[in-house]
């Protein structure tokens, strides 16, 4: 898996490309968690080059989640393709994220004013 980050309108993009399962998942968290140590970060996670997202995946994104809004912070998650938004369906997520078509609507949903 690759990870991509980039900052946009006081807001970090994090774009992981192939598959996020249990061999790939740590290097996920750590940037994550580097991201989420700052107070009340902002972040979109863009999934548009994810093919598979395992448990594993999910849990780290259930952490992250939980740690954004304990720092008031705020994180979407966008671009997902059909295998990828099929499982956060399976999993019952889909509720407990903000979840936006493309990139750009996930930025503008919590860019800085």
């Amino acid at each position: 898996m690759q990870i991509n980050d980039i900052r946009v309108d006081g807001v970090d993009v994090v774009a992981p490309a192939g598959r996020i399962d249990t061999t790939t998942v740590g290097a996920l968290e750590q940037r994550l968690s580097a991201l989420l140590a700052a107070p009340r970060a902002r972040l979109v996670i863009d999934f548009s080059g994810v093919e598979y997202i395992s448990s594993a995946g999910l849990r780290i994104l259930l952490v992250a989640a939980r740690r954004v809004q304990q720092s008031g912070g705020a994180l979407v998650l966008c671009a997902m393709g059909d295998a990828v938004r099929q499982v956060f369906h399976l999993a019952g997520f889909v509720p407990l994220f903000t979840i936006r078509e493309t990139r750009a609507d996930a930025v503008t949903r919590i860019a800085s004013p």
